[in-house]
């Protein structure tokens, strides 16, 4: 089949894909959906339409477009224990760590209707690869959707682009390297005719973007902010967002410890906002709303942070939040409310967006790396513990449903048509009767 002309992907990669997932948190990476008639209660076999075991091991949600939900995952082959002893004398990171000998990185396809692996597509090996946190993986960055391609990043790895009408490798790039530290994380975003994500190691600190079309590099932008000394300050495993200013879409991007904007036509910088203390290790993906934008700042002492914008001139701080605040999962805005839920203990938090007053402190427990997401107007959070929490919106708590499912659940959910898809450390669920 022939490729699409280029004005004419361009043309159809900005264009929102209406019910479907196409990327991290959903369409416009805000953690809405459009979903209905969802289940509030499961289990390893309640409102199960289908399970499929999944191999190796990835924290990456999963994405939907028609009939195909894509997902990544990595094959390790763990290293023999005096090359694992090597290579820790080499670590400048966190412990602990995941040594292997080796890595295969895939693209994994899976029928939306029966739960059947359509695809399994090897992309890139890696021998002796940098080392990852155990709170991460070789393949945690989310799979962008386009029409007809899906794009797969795995940072310093590699980015690949997948036809999914054929499951055809359309290109691959593996130009672009850094010392992640603790293992990549930013997921990729779609701006047109471009493939933006974050570059932010211990050595450099960037955003890039490739042609979308071709994989070629189309710019990539260093970081202009003044950074910490210690290499181990200076990363972030974010994810960017596009928004509109002044009519023109621009980039938002977290680095370590500043807020950009870039010009997605050439990686211009538009302005930088500083967070005021000290942000770095951020894994999450900001919100917006009500003119400001919605963050967490991330380590040592993570904040959430309303950020005003005005336009293209910079913008400033508008309130600022310190109790429970996320290192890991992102803020949920539903109307004038932000819930956002701590990595440690589970404690969910709603404030009045506008002027970060406190509603309230509720406990859920368990340990959370998964965004929330609204979905069928209920917030579902997941928990690494995988006990999944149904809360209503609303000034005040209420909790509709705690849900178990077997194993970890580190990924965050897709809500699509009538079901929910949650990723396991093990298995890929449909969740819902149906299996439209």
């Amino acid at each position: 089949m022939p490729s699409l002309p280029r004005p004419f992907l361009a043309l159809l990669t900005a264009l929102p894909l209406l019910g479907d997932w196409p990327e991290w948190r959903g369409p416009g990476g805000e953690g809405h959906s459009t979903a209905k008639g969802l289940p509030t209660s499961w289990s390893d076999t309640e409102n199960v339409a289908w399970k499929t075991p999944l191999p190796g091991r990835a924290w990456s949600s999963p994405v939907v477009q028609g009939d195909q939900v894509w997902l990544s995952t990595a094959i390790e082959t763990v290293a023999k224990p005096e090359d694992a002893a090597r290579r820790l004398k080499e670590n400048t990171g966190d412990q602990p760590l995941t040594l292997l000998e080796s890595v295969e990185l895939r693209a994994l396809c899976v029928d939306r209707r029966t739960g059947r692996v359509l695809h399994s597509i090897p992309l890139f090996t890696e021998k002796e690869p940098q080392w990852v946190h155990e709170l991460n993986s070789y393949a945690s960055p989310t799979p962008v959707l386009g029409p007809g391609r899906a794009y797969f990043h795995f940072g310093t790895f590699g980015t690949a682009c997948i036809d999914t009408r054929d499951a055809r490798v359309v290109w691959t790039n593996t130009s672009l390297h850094i010392m992640h530290e603790n293992g990549p994380g930013s997921s990729p975003v779609l701006i047109g005719r471009h493939l933006v994500f974050h570059l932010d190691g211990s050595d450099t600190q960037s955003i890039a973007a490739l042609d979308a079309d071709t994989g070629s590099l189309a710019w990539r932008t260093s970081r202009s902010g003044e950074l910490a000394a210690h290499p181990q300050l200076r990363k972030s495993y974010a994810t960017p967002n596009v928004v509109k200013l002044e009519g023109k879409d621009a980039i938002l991007s977290q680095g370590a410890d500043w807020l950009y904007a870039y010009d997605p036509a050439d990686g211009r910088e538009l302005w930088k906002i500083k967070y005021g203390n000290l942000g770095f290790s951020l894994s999450s993906r900001a919100v917006t709303g009500h003119g400001m934008v919605f963050l967490a700042t991330g380590y040592m002492r993570s904040e959430i942070q309303a950020i005003r914008l005005q336009g293209r001139a910079t913008p400033v701080h508008a309130w600022k939040y310190a109790k429970g605040a996320p290192t890991m999962s992102s803020p949920l805005l539903v109307g004038d409310e932000l819930y956002f839920v701590s990595d440690s203990g589970g404690m969910l938090t709603c404030l009045d967006a506008k002027t970060g007053t406190e509603h309230y402190r509720e406990r859920l427990g368990g340990s959370h790396s998964a965004s929330p997401i609204l979905a069928d107007g209920l917030i579902f959070l997941p928990s690494r513990e995988g006990v999944t929490s149904v809360v209503a919106p609303g000034k005040t708590f209420r909790l509709v449903a705690k849900n178990t499912l077997p194993g970890k659940q580190m990924a965050t959910p897709a809500a699509v048509g009538d079901s929910l898809f949650l990723r396991t450390d093990a298995a890929l669920y449909r969740l819902g009767a149906s299996t439209r």
